[in-house]
Order: structure tokens, then sequence, then C-alpha cells
């Protein structure tokens, strides 16, 4: 039933109850089949089912598998020692290390859900049984007949049955900036199949909001799940956790990585087996197997969740010191890619705060000191203005004007009122002063203008003309055009206090003293963020609750609403079908009067046509469309508990502007994470091709123990501290990247084919020398130096893809260190009898580490050939 739509009586019927209220017996009885007015609570992994996920990776689990085969197979041809399970212990180490690092995953819909439960009233006044009781919020049934009064929490959806001036702050639910004025009248629909936005519900309440004025009796129509609240909450466990592009990215690298391992493994294995011939003993099975051990540790990236995980952490801390928290590590490059960002207005593009910004009329002063007085908002003692947003705004602007409200008061205390009604759409009160009383009305100027009979003139009361009446409403006119939000206000004079302070007494004959105009102002640095996302290829998008006047206004203002871009309503937005929607939303640039699901469906359309989506908000309402969103923006400071929890990143100084910085952090990001996976895929493929080669001509050239200590730390040092790299030049001025871009995308995979097949090939050629100086062992010996100096001098051709590194302009200190580090780890593992012992190595002297430092460092000038040739085709064909 749309209870907006039926009458007092129809609403009670329906709801089996009446204006005395229930029984407790009855209230009782229906608790117990309906259930509490509470929200579902979410289900939460726990840690160990989050550190499993992580080894459900196809690449992890072939390491698990090699792990446990070659420990066992190791043991039944050499007999249970640890030097059996060396390779395996090693294995596992690195895939246990790898899990936890990767183990952060919360349960964002249940925290939402908390938040939800924290946010709603925890004890309600209730008539029942004919008396008023106090009871736990949880316990309301539909039904229930509830008493509101200024700085409740409304605890269930209910409809209104008295009304006495009640207005209700529902911006987290509507994202309305202005309390809404409530009445007790029907709704009535034009159009039966349509519906009433949730903001234009004025004879509704919902669970959530808050009362800030007035008194107000409701009859309790929704609880629990079926609240407007609860809907969000449902939408919430509902809405699908999308994977980001960095995930799908990983994914088909990891997918690709696996075939690949699993179809070396099985032709090395099969090729050994077949070299036998007939004679296939368990010794020529195991040597068969430990190869293919070797070239599954070799073409894995071992490494490469940690490093991506870590350099995502670096990014973190970065981005918090520049007031944007990120919850979710994969989402930090998700910004940096993004095409779109959804904007709710209120608070996030505007300051949440009404001011007033103009003024009509003879004498501002006395204006604003008049607005003061004739409002509830009041001036703490702390200068601090508190009370309902429009009123407050107008006891601020007296306070700019140097008008304390307080001093006001002590002049002019006020000795009686007739208070704001939504049915006359105005206040008055009265003050003596200087042995007279002075009355101020203020209200909508439409009825107060017409019940003025003079305006000042000269600071003299002059009998009201057309031609100045005409002058008001043009004035008016011209606010109301720049979707301002217009007061005006009046005074009578007595000579006496008057006999009544029934409005019908009070409120004619009244002296025009001017209009106040006020709005929700635009963040000041909001303008430039948002030039500034437009150059990077980003389209913003306005989404609000609040009228469409007043979004237009702010769009155009900040840029948002350019050439050929259109504003459409909730309304119109319900009244397309998906296939017109599918259609239209690419030219929608402002959504105005929208509901949660709205919200959703338009974050949703983006999605669908392939842009990567952020969204960002405060309210309550935003929650849905921000976890369905590619990244959701939260804001710290106004935004509610619902909206931070559901967010991948947090502003924490509620800053539009921080987006910008953000998106640059994301990109530069993004570009140091290929970086790392170019280097240490370019790493794994030189392993895979020596020791495919050197197992077609019949000699180790590496280790599976010598492999895994090149990819975690020879290689992984310096893949972390290419995380640290700068951002280059021009990164805000091209177009994000394209969400189906591959890993590989813009020359990668080449780059990593010829740059691995060059290291392979300058190894090959160290073993070669060493084994012709001192035989086989020798000759690993020197493969093991040449490979990670060659790795070592490598990273620093990966500080940039197609520039020169001598070009740069700056140092990259963390990997000088990370390269020096590894370095002495090398010699350290060469040198150290112990150690050099256990990776079974040959002493090496001054002349075999000359050789491999020569042989290593000649992957610079070889990529910087290449890059030379790539520059000179790219500018050729660009």
């Amino acid at each position: 039933m749309k209870f907006y739509c039926e009458n007092i009586d129809t609403v009670l019927e329906s709801t089996k109850s009446s204006a005395q209220g229930l029984t407790t017996a009855e209230a009782e009885k229906r608790l117990a089949e309906n259930g509490r007015n509470k929200l579902a609570e979410g289900k939460k992994d726990s840690l160990l089912v989050r550190f499993l996920k992580q080894l459900a990776d196809p690449m992890i689990i072939i390491l698990l598998a090699a792990a446990v085969v070659s420990g066992a197979l190791e043991v039944v041809a050499h007999g249970l020692s640890l030097d059996s399970f060396t390779d395996s212990i090693i294995i596992l180490v690195v895939v246990i290390f790898n899990a936890v690092l990767g183990v952060y995953q919360e349960s964002k819909a249940e925290k939402a859900i908390e938040a939800l439960q924290e946010m709603a009233a925890a004890t309600s006044k209730v008539i029942r049984d004919g008396k008023l009781v106090h009871v736990k919020s949880e316990e309301l049934v539909v039904g229930d007949i509830v008493v509101l009064e200024a700085g409740d929490a409304v605890p269930a959806d209910g409809r209104l049955i008295e009304n006495a001036s009640l207005k209700i702050e529902e911006a987290a639910l509507t994202g309305e900036s202005v309390p809404v004025n409530k009445f007790i009248d029907i709704i009535n629909l034009k159009d039966e199949t349509k519906d009433v936005p949730l903001g234009d519900r004025a004879n509704m309440v919902y669970m959530g909001s808050t009362v800030v004025y007035g008194r107000g009796v409701a009859v309790i129509t929704a609880t629990g799940m079926e609240t407007e609240m609860g809907k969000i909450a449902d939408a919430l466990v509902k809405a699908e956790e999308s994977k980001t592009p960095l995930q799908i990215k990983l994914a088909q690298l990891s997918k690709i990585l696996t075939w690949l391992v699993l179809g070396i493994c099985v032709l090395i294995f099969g090729v050994k087996l077949l070299g036998a011939g007939g004679d296939i003993n368990a010794n020529i099975f195991i040597d068969s197997f430990m190869v293919a051990v070797s070239l599954a540790v070799a073409a894995i990236p071992e490494g490469l969740v940690a490093v991506v995980t870590v350099v995502l952490s670096m990014g973190v801390s970065n981005m918090s010191k520049k007031n944007a928290i990120i919850r979710k590590l994969t989402a930090v490059e998700t910004l940096g890619c993004a095409q779109i960002i959804c904007s709710d207005k209120t608070g996030t593009l505007t300051q949440n705060k009404m001011t007033v910004v103009d003024s009509f009329g003879e004498n501002a002063e006395l204006l604003a000191s008049a607005m003061s007085l004739c409002s509830d908002a009041e001036l703490n003692s702390d200068g601090k203005v508190e009370g309902e947003p429009t009123e407050a705004a107008l006891v601020e602007w007296a306070k700019k004007l140097g008008i304390s409200k307080i001093e006001l008061k002590e002049k002019m205390p006020r000795c009686g009122e007739a208070p704001f009604d939504s049915g006359r759409k105005m206040m008055s009160s009265v003050h003596p002063v200087g042995g007279e009383y002075i009355q101020y009305t203020k209200g909508a100027p439409d009825v107060v203008i017409n019940l003025c009979t003079h305006y000042l003139k000269d600071g003299k009361p002059v009998p009201m003309t057309e031609e100045y009446k005409a002058e008001i409403l043009a004035a008016n006119k011209g606010f109301a055009d720049r979707a301002l939000r217009v007061l005006a206000c009046g005074t009578r004079t007595y000579g006496a206090e008057p006999t009544s302070y029934e409005p019908e007494a009070l409120e004619h004959d009244l002296c025009f003293i001017g209009l106040s105009a006020m709005i929700d102002p635009v963040r000041p640095e909001v303008k430039v963020a948002i030039e500034k996302c437009r150059s990077a290829g980003i389209r913003p998008i306005m989404i609000t609750g609040d009228h469409v006047d007043t979004a237009v206004a702010i769009a155009k203002e900040l840029g948002i609403l350019e050439g050929d871009a259109k504003a459409i309503t909730g309304a119109q937005l319900n009244e397309m079908s998906d296939e017109e929607f599918a259609k239209e939303f690419s030219k929608i640039s402002v959504y105005a009067r929208v509901q949660p699901e709205h919200k959703t469906r338009i974050v949703t359309a983006w999605k669908s046509a392939g842009y990567i989506t952020a969204m960002t908000g405060d309210g309550v309402n935003d929650a849905p469309s921000i976890k369905a969103a590619d990244i959701g923006v939260g804001m710290g400071i106004t935004g509610t508990d619902v909206t931070k929890n559901v967010a991948d990143m947090v502003l924490a100084d509620d800053n539009f502007a921080t987006i910008v910085g953000a998106v640059e952090e994301g990109r530069r990001i993004y570009d140091n994470i290929r970086k790392a996976i170019q280097f240490l895929l370019g790493s794994n493929i030189s392993e895979v091709i020596s020791i495919f080669v050197a197992t077609l001509m019949g000699f180790e050239i590496l280790a599976p123990v010598h492999l895994l200590w090149i990819n975690l730390v020879t290689d992984s040092f310096p893949a972390l501290a290419l995380g640290v790299e700068k951002a280059e030049p021009g990164i805000m001025e091209r177009k994000p990247r394209s969400a189906k871009a591959g890993v590989f995308s813009g020359g990668l995979g080449w780059d990593v084919a010829y740059q691995g097949l060059m290291v392979s090939a300058l190894v090959l050629a160290s073993y070669f020398i060493g084994a012709g100086m001192g035989g086989a062992d020798h000759g690993m010996t020197m493969a093991f130096l040449t490979m990670s100096m060659a790795e070592i001098f490598h990273s620093f051709n990966m500080r940039s893809q197609r520039k020169s590194i001598f070009t740069l302009g700056h140092n990259n200190k963390a990997l000088w260190i990370a390269g020096i580090g590894a370095l002495a780890a090398t010699v350290l593992v060469c040198e150290v009898d112990l150690l050099a012992m256990a990776f079974g190595f040959t002493p090496v002297g001054i002349v075999e580490f000359g050789i491999a430092a020569g042989l290593g460092i000649c992957v610079i000038p070889i990529v910087e050939i290449v890059k030379f040739f790539q520059r000179l085709f790219a500018k050729k064909n660009g």
C-alpha cells in the first residue's frame, strides 16, 4: 500500500491500529510474528577462510603440489632427512609469506549494516494501552503509534497522523540539504501507476532521519528490513563485489602462466624420460620430475603477489598523507583508470551548510537582525550556531555582519510568537523595545509580500506601491533563477503588547523589510578539481536528491553541465526503460530528486558500457551505489559510518579536490606495478629459456633453490624499489587507460620476451665460460652470478618503458639501495662457505666476478639501443 496516498483512517485500518495505539499483548504478538525492528546482519569470512582463499590461486596450487611431490620423491630416493625437504620448505615458506601478505579482505557489508544499526534510535516514545511509554526501538511493530519531538531519531517508517510544525532532516536518505516540512494531508497521484520520490513524501517519516523542529505523531507502517533503510541494507548485502582492473589482469596473467608452466613441465618431463630410452628407473624419474619442478619455480613469479601488495601498501601510505584513506589495497590503482566519477552534490561538491549569499532591501543590517530574532537557531557561548540549517544560516549571516543574536536577545527578548506552520509557510515573533513591541514575520516570499501594506524608504515606512512590489518580485525571481532559497521578512509595531498571538491576529498590515537568499555553496576548490579531472579525461556526473533547479545551477557553476549535456529527475529516469536509458545515459550529466536505486542504476549503466566508474558520496543513500561502483569514495567528516564502511577510499578532509591527487597517485602506482611485472616476468622468461635450453643440451644450469633465491632476493627488492619511482611527466594529461587493456598492452609483452631472451643468452654464455674454466659446478656458479647481476642492472632499465634512463632527470635512491643490497647478498651467498656449500657453488675469483659483471651490465646498452629505435618508430607512426 502507498500509505502517503491514503487518509489517516485508511492507514490506521490497514495497520489494524488506532490513535490510542496497540495493546501490549497485541504488540508482543506482532513482535513474535514479524520479528524485531532491526536490520539483518551480514556474514563474515573467518580469518582462516580468507587465508585459504589466498591459496586458491592456480599458480600457488602448482607450487604447493610441486613442494609436496618433490619432498616425497626426495624421501624415497635419499631417505628421511632435513636435506630431503630443503626445496619443499623454501617453497612452502614463500607461499605462506605471500598468503599472509594477501589476507586483506574485509566484510564491508557487515560493517555497513552495523553502522546502520547504530544510526537507529535506541528507545522510542510509544502510545500503548492508551498511555505514553518508552520502549526499545527494536521492539516496535507495525501499527505502533510513535510520538516524535525535536532531537528524536525516527525509529521506523511511518505515516504522520498529527503534525505541529514538524521538520525532519532526511539528507542521509534523500540527499536533500534542507529539512523537510511535514504535513498530514493525502498526496494525490496524477498517475496511479507512478510513484512519488522519497524526498517528496512529506506525510511520511523514515528510519534513520532526525526530527529538527516541531512535534508529530505517526503510525508505524514498516519495521526492520521492510523500511527504506532496510532496503538499502539489503542492497548492500546483494551488491556484488566487482573485481578491480588490476585483479582481473593478475587473474588473467595467473591463468596464462599456469597453463604455460604445466605445458613446459610436461614437455620437459617427457623429453627427459624419452632421452633415457628404455632405461627408466626411480632416479631417472625423480631427476626428470625435479627438472620439471625447477621449471615451475622458474616460470612462476613467486615474488609478484608480494611485490604488488607492498607497492600498493606504499601507495596507500602516500595517499593517507594527502587525506585519501584507502580501505582496500587492490582499489588503489582503480582510480588511476577511472573514466567516470559519479558524485553526490550535498556535502561533496557543496559545503552542506546553508549560507546567505545575497539580499534585497534598504537595510541589510536591519534585515539580518530581524531574520535572526525571528528564528529558533541560537548562537552558543563558543560562537557556533546551532539549529535548523535554514535558520542557522540567518543567524550566521547576522553574525558575519557583526550582529550577535545573544546581544539582540538581551535588548529585544521574545515575549510571544506564532510558530512556523507549513500551511501558513511563515512564523512571527514579538519583542519589547523602548516601550513599544516590534513584530518580525519571516517566511515564503509569495505569502509575506502579499501581507505587506508598507515598505521602508529612507528608514521610514511608506505605503506599498505597485512599482516597488514589482521590484520585490523581480528580485525574488532573480534569486529563484539562480536556484537560491529565498525568505521574505516584514515588521509591525505595537504601542502595547498584542492581546493575541494567534497568526490571524498578528500577520497582516506588515511593513516589508527585505529578502534574504541562500544556498548550500560549492566548495571553492571543487571547480579547479573538476577542470583537472576533465584534462585527465575523466567525466564528472552529479547525482543528487535535491531539486533539479538547484542541481543545474550548481552543475553549471562547477562546469559539470556543459554543451549538449542534459539534466533529468528521478521521476523521468523511472519512465525510461532499460533500453531507452542505455541510449540516453551518456548524454546526461545531472540527475536530481533521485532515490538510492536510481544511483545504483546509473552507476551500473556506465559500468555495463565498459567504463571504470567511481562514486563519491556521504549519505546512507549513497551506500549501495558506492558498493556497486568500481571504486567507492566516502567522505570522512560528513560521511555516515555506513558510507565509510562500504567505500574503498575515504576522503579524510571531505575535499573533492583530494580525488585529483588520488587519481594521479593511482596512475603512478599502476605504471610502477607494470614496471615491476615487466621486470619480474622478464627474469622468469630468462630462467625458463635457460633451463629449457640446458635440459635439451643435457646439463643442469640452475637448481630450484638458486631460482628461488633470484626470484625472491635478487629480483624482489629492486622490484619493490621500482614501486616508489616518481610519476613520469604529463601523467595527468593523458586519457585514462582502457579497463580492457591487458597486462602486456603497449608493447610490454614484446619487451618481456626480448629482454628475457637477452638475459638467457648472457647467462648461457657465462655458464659455458665457467664450465670451460672449472667444470659444470663452476659453470652453474658463473650462470647464477651473471643472472643475478644482469637482473640488478636490468632493474635500472625498468624505470621507464620507453625513455632513456639517462634523461629521466631524477634518481631513485631506493633502487640504488636495493641494487647494492641485492649485489651484496649475491656475493655473500657465493663467498660464505656455509651458504656456498648449501647452494652447491664453487669458489670464484676476481676474474670470474669481472666476467659475470661484464656480461650482466650488457643489458643496459642493449636495452637503451632498442628503446632508441622504439621511440623512433613511435614518432614515425604517432
